[in-house]
């Protein structure tokens, strides 16, 4: 097994909290999942969400830039019924 801590318990707000050891490396900001097992706390950190990319301050800056169409999809039946009607006139 590992090191053993102590912490304390204190009242925040209307929760309870614990303070981790400084040993323990703990970074702020970090979020937790808590579990309870017969009286015993499991504590896991979460792991991080994948960053989304802002594309506002360059969509549309590539002039002539065509976007290939999806073919990874079937058509919807009333998309190719406007189609065929298009082509019919």
């Amino acid at each position: 097994m590992g090191t053993e801590y102590s912490a304390k318990s204190f009242k925040s707000g209307n929760s309870v909290a614990i303070r981790m050891p400084a040993a323990l490396g703990v970074e702020p900001d970090r979020e937790w999942t808590i579990t309870e097992d017969d009286g015993e706390l499991h504590i896991r950190a979460k792991v991080p969400a994948k960053k989304k990319i802002n594309v506002d301050k360059f969509w549309g800056k590539a002039k002539g830039l065509r976007v290939p169409e999806r073919r990874d999809f079937d058509e919807r039946p009333s998309t190719i019924a406007a189609r065929m009607a298009k082509e019919a006139e």
